[in-house]
Formats: C-alpha cells, sequence, structure tokens
C-alpha cells in the first residue's frame, strides 16, 4: 500500500535538519535555562540566540517575541489579557476562526459579559471590509479585532495590512492567528499594523508543543500562565530548550527556502487542481482555495459530486489506500453540525456532499497527486 499525506495543514513532517538540531540540544543543553551555573548560562544563551533569530524574521525586536507551547496558547494570552488587563469590552470577529479563537471568546463573552460581533463575509469567505469598517465606526467601546491571516480550511488570506491600518484609524486593538501563514509568507511587523500574533512550529516543519506569541512593545499584556518569570515575566515555567531551538532552526529553513518551496508547493497545488478537474466532473473548490492570488498555495478545499450516503466512508476508503487528509463537512465528521467554516459558506446541497482538504508540502510529488486523483476519480465512480 502507498503512503500519501496530503494533511500538512495539520501538521508537518519534521525536517531532518530539525530533528538532528533537537538531539544536539537534547544531548548537550540540559541545563535549566534559570540557573546561574555555566549548564544553565548555555541553555538561557541558546534561547536567547533564537528568540533574536526569530525575530529578525518578522522584523521586531527580541523582547516581543515570547515562547509558548503553541498558538492555541498564545491565542489565549493576547484574547484573555486584552480583556482582563487592557480594559477591551467588545470583540469583533468572524465564524470560521480556528476554534482556538472562537471558543476563547466565547468563553470571555461568558465570564466577562463582553459584547462579541461577527463580521459579515462574503460568498467565499472572504472578510466584508465595508461591514469591518461599520462596526469599528459604531461605538467608542474598547475594541479587539481577531481576524485570522489564512484560513486553515478553506485557505483564504485575509488583507491584514488592510485591516490593520482600519483598527489603527479607529484605535482598537488588532490580534491575528497567523499559524497557517508564518513560515509560509514573509510579514515584515513594523510595516504590517498589528498589536498580537500567534505561531506553531508544527506548521512549517518544526517540532509540536511549541510556539510564540508576538506582542507589540509597550502593549500591557499581563500572563496567562503563573508561576516563575521566565519569559520576561509573561509566560512561567521551564523553557523547553530542544524544542525552541527546533523551532528556530524549522523557521530558519522555511525562510531560506521559501521562495522555491513556495513555487513548487503552488506548481502542486495548480497540478491537483487541474488533474481532479479533469478527472471528476462536477467536483468544486470551497471558499476561496482555488484563487491563486487570494488564497494560500498549501491547501485545496475539494467539493465532491458524491451522495452523503457515499460520502460517509470516504475519509476511511482513502485511509485504507494510504492516503491522509482532512474532512470538510458533516459526512466524514460524524459531528452533527459539521465544518464551522463551510457551514457559513457552502449551500445545504452542498454541504450534504463531501469535502476534504488536501494540504501539501515540499515532501509531496506529483506521482502522489495522481495516485491520489485516480483513487478519488474510482471512489466517486464507484
Amino acid at each position: 500500500m502507498k503512503k500519501v499525506y496530503f494533511d500538512s495543514a495539520a501538521t508537518t513532517q519534521l525536517r531532518s535538519e530539525v530533528i538532528h538540531c533537537m538531539t544536539e540540544a537534547l544531548k548537550v543543553e540540559y541545563g535549566n535555562p534559570s540557573s546561574t551555573h555555566g549548564y544553565g548560562r548555555s541553555s538561557k544563551s541558546l534561547i536567547e540566540t533564537a528568540r533574536k533569530e526569530v525575530a529578525a524574521h518578522l522584523n521586531v525586536t527580541a523582547a516581543e517575541i515570547i515562547f509558548t507551547s503553541g498558538g492555541t496558547e498564545a491565542d489565549n494570552l493576547a484574547l484573555n489579557s486584552c480583556v482582563r488587563d487592557l480594559g477591551v469590552t467588545r470583540i469583533i470577529t468572524s465564524r470560521i476562526e480556528h476554534h482556538a479563537v472562537l471558543y476563547t471568546i466565547q468563553a470571555l463573552e461568558r465570564q466577562h459579559n463582553i459584547k462579541v460581533e461577527y463580521v459579515a463575509l462574503d460568498d467565499c469567505g472572504y472578510i466584508n471590509m465595508d461591514a469591518l469598517k461599520e462596526l469599528l465606526e459604531a461605538t467608542d467601546d474598547k475594541t479587539l479585532v481577531s481576524l485570522m491571516h489564512v484560513n486553515n480550511e478553506i485557505g483564504n488570506i485575509l488583507d491584514i495590512t488592510a485591516v490593520g491600518t482600519l483598527c489603527k484609524e479607529y484605535g482598537a486593538l488588532f490580534h491575528s492567528d497567523t499559524v497557517q501563514s508564518v513560515g509560509h509568507f514573509k510579514l515584515d511587523l513594523q510595516e504590517i499594523p498589528i498589536d498580537f500574533i500567534a505561531v506553531a512550529a508544527h506548521k512549517f516543519h518544526g517540532p509540536k508543543g511549541i510556539g510564540f506569541a508576538f506582542i507589540r512593545k509597550n502593549s500591557g499584556l499581563k500572563p496567562l500562565i503563573f508561576g516563575g518569570e521566565q519569559e520576561r515575566g509573561l509566560r512561567a515555567g521551564t523553557e523547553p530548550v530542544h524544542n525552541i531551538a527546533g523551532l528556530n532552526e524549522a523557521l530558519k529553513i522555511s525562510y531560506q527556502n521559501l521562495d522555491k518551496e513556495q513555487a513548487y508547493i503552488s506548481d502542486l497545488k495548480e497540478y491537483f487542481k487541474q488533474h481532479i478537474s479533469e478527472a471528476i466532473p462536477g467536483v468544486s473548490f470551497n471558499g476561496g482555495c482555488d484563487d491563486a492570488i487570494r488564497s494560500t498555495y498549501t491547501l485545496l478545499n475539494v467539493c465532491l459530486p458524491m451522495t452523503p450516503e457515499k460520502g460517509m466512508m470516504l475519509l476511511f476508503q482513502l485511509d485504507l489506500k494510504g492516503i491522509a487528509c482532512s474532512k470538510g463537512s458533516a459526512c466524514q465528521s460524524g459531528a452533527a453540525g459539521g465544518s464551522h467554516v463551510l457551514s457559513q459558506i457552502l449551500t445545504d446541497e452542498d454541504m450534504a456532499k463531501p469535502s476534504l482538504r488536501f494540504s501539501f508540502s515540499s515532501f509531496n510529488t506529483k506521482k502522489e497527486i495522481d495516485y491520489v486523483v485516480s483513487c478519488l476519480k474510482e471512489l466517486c465512480e464507484g
């Protein structure tokens, strides 16, 4: 049986260089970074070097990078502290955000009685900028806007520079989950007026369990986790030196190879789109994922012309053929609601069909795409 991994939006394969880097850190840099002896100082030096190098990729200062356990914690840190410590009484978001953002905001709404407003979307799931402007100018309440840069299900890219500029004009704070974009797109945070972002290393061929928050200097943000004074007092807990080393190595390689890998993966996506369209008449693409300009080059969300009954077993059948991808609607999820993202943009008729997310990396090949398309064609016709 062939093994084909097309689920890199969920998590990525570690690069061999990252594994080597982490193994060396585990063997050599085992001192506690908070210890004052030589072992501790050496571990601390590795962390601070990594912080500076990570910051340089985003054109920010090292002091603005706070290492966390991943994107979810980074999102929670920013959202919770904005309400608890910065006086935010209203949050503007969308209904297609990652659950790390949506569920956190819903909890803040219950616990702190903040006002939550959802910006309108167009038919493809893009943010309606006029509607966002109307929400921002409607009140003088202290407001936080939280909108993701690249949607993890349908790949839509948000113009975060335009959103940040609008937020600045109306005195609103701006947070963005950039988990699907850092390592895949260049971001200059001196040029983009944004206050907080969240990042996870395992989305760009780094280890799981490590990420970081960018927190604009002098923001006033307070810690979510209390204990020691690690991470400039904003994130208590002994730092995972090997994971930080792995994150730094993965990000460095991603940006060193960005142009080459972006071109290679973009070509894979176009090849997949062309061949599945030819092989399966009636196939469609959800959201803006087939737009080469306004969508990420790393994923394609496909709606297949298949009955709900046949669609129920589709992921299982693909798994038996060694193909890994992600579900996109209730047909595969077993959950009554299905995809909260697709439910905002698809008709009931299309929601009943199976939708699958295929996400790509530089480890994939066109031969793998040929195999996947042939399997999908067989299952659609069978």
